[in-house]
């Protein structure tokens, strides 16, 4: 459908400026002032809001093939674009695994029949994402965003430096998951002062910066493009940023909820359970400092949805994972823009332009470019009651937090994937 995005605030050629936006065929075609539309195209007026770059979000589980009970592209997708994501890039841990061109077909027909948004499919690094032997990358390869184990870290030095060998022959990124299995001794919140007084068992940081720093001598040797998913700790902050220094090819993300809880937040209750945990307030404060200085390229969220059952165990007993999809912008902005830590241009590059260009694509408002815009009411304050999501998982630290910024419109190539009722 022709529409025409009318008296909203523009992210146009890195600053914003009051303009309107024709969109036809699926492509931006004019951004001006004062567009008058003609007879059949649709006219959306956005007064009083700004229109970004779709968001992208390089880490999300959707759970299909294999776990539609907990999610599936339709559900996950419907979440994103009400968060105002029009790409995502979904994570292999699937049934079956996406470690054969034929299995990641029943994935690629999923969401050719169901996704309202584009959605990227990892493939993974090794069969079964078992860490023993290296998965059929060269025929997954031109239909996946990059190669990943998530959920998993590569524990073996050989089968890694293997992987990143032949990504690189294909032209992917390797997207770690890093943990070191032999430091986990049964752990599942962060090994500090809450597990401590609480008596639970804890993760301790060393079992993901040691296979980080690991990996980034392995990129360095190998020239592999590497790319760590969800980092935690200040340790893991700190071996990214000697590392980019030196020139290695590696980027990183962290999620909005390391950057806004940490163990002192804990309750006892799933809601609060997600690997990597939630760290110390030391770590989240070089986390913090990580996103100001560049160190951290991209906020991702790390969507991981599952039934209320599984969530509703306690820190001991529930599965890992939270969602955030439908949060993630508005925590950001909340915490990090309305406070005077970053300016909402820089955050459309954390959650939008960065990521895309890190994957192989370009997220811009821009005559020509594929009309992949999400707008956003940034005065709009709005309680988070999880029972209001798309997304089937319910599981957040943020229910009952109120947060500024509701995403009215997403526009995936041009489609109204999200539109709220005004």
């Amino acid at each position: 459908m022709d529409r025409v995005l009318k008296n909203a605030m523009v992210l146009w050629r890195h600053e914003f400026c009051r303009a309107d936006v024709l969109v036809s065929g699926g492509i931006i075609r004019r951004i001006a002032c004062g567009i008058s539309p003609v007879p059949g195209q649709k006219v959306e007026d956005l007064s009083g809001c700004v229109l970004l770059p779709g968001l992208f979000d390089a880490h999300v589980h959707f759970r299909e093939p294999g776990f539609s009970s907990k999610e599936t592209i339709r559900t996950g997708s419907q979440a994103a674009a009400h968060g105002g994501y029009t790409t995502v890039c979904a994570m292999p841990n699937l049934c079956p695994v996406p470690d054969s061109l034929e299995h990641l077909n029943a994935e690629l027909d999923a969401i050719r029949r169901s996704s309202v948004i584009r959605v990227l499919p990892y493939g993974a690094i090794t069969i079964g994402e078992m860490g023993r032997e290296l998965a059929d990358m060269t025929a997954m390869a031109p239909f996946v965003t990059g190669f990943s184990d998530d959920g998993r870290g590569v524990q073996d030095d050989g089968m890694m430096r293997t992987a990143m060998v032949e990504a690189k022959r294909l032209g992917r990124v390797v997207a770690a998951h890093c943990e070191v299995n032999d430091l986990l001794r049964g752990g599942y919140i962060h090994d500090g002062r809450y597990a401590a007084a609480h008596g639970h068992r804890g993760i301790c940081s060393e079992s993901e910066w040691r296979q980080i720093e690991r990996d980034v001598e392995l990129a360095r040797e190998t020239g592999a493009s590497y790319h760590v998913c969800h980092i935690s700790t200040k340790e893991s902050v700190e071996i990214i940023r000697r590392a980019k220094a030196d020139g290695v090819d590696v980027t990183c993300e962290t999620c909005p909820h390391y950057l806004v809880f940490c163990e002192d937040d804990l309750q006892e209750d799933g809601r609060f359970k997600m690997n990597p945990p939630l760290r110390s307030a030391e770590d989240r404060k070089a986390l913090i400092a990580g996103l100001l200085d560049g160190t951290i390229d991209m906020i991702a969220t790390d969507h991981a949805p599952h039934e209320a059952e599984a969530k509703g165990r306690g820190l001991e007993g529930s599965a890992m994972g939270v969602v955030g999809l439908e949060t993630a912008f508005a925590a950001m902005y909340t915490h990090f823009v309305k406070t005077g830590l970053l300016k909402l241009e820089r955050l459309a590059e954390l959650m939008s332009c960065v990521p895309a260009r890190r994957f192989g694509f370009h997220a811009a408002i821009e005559e020509g470019s594929p009309a992949d815009i999400a707008a956003f009411d940034l005065n709009r304050e709005w309680l988070v009651d999880p029972n209001l999501f798309l997304s089937k998982g319910r599981a957040t630290p943020f229910a009952g937090c109120r947060l500024f910024g509701a995403c009215v419109l997403t526009l995936a190539q041009g489609e109204a994937a999200y539109a709220e009722m005004r």
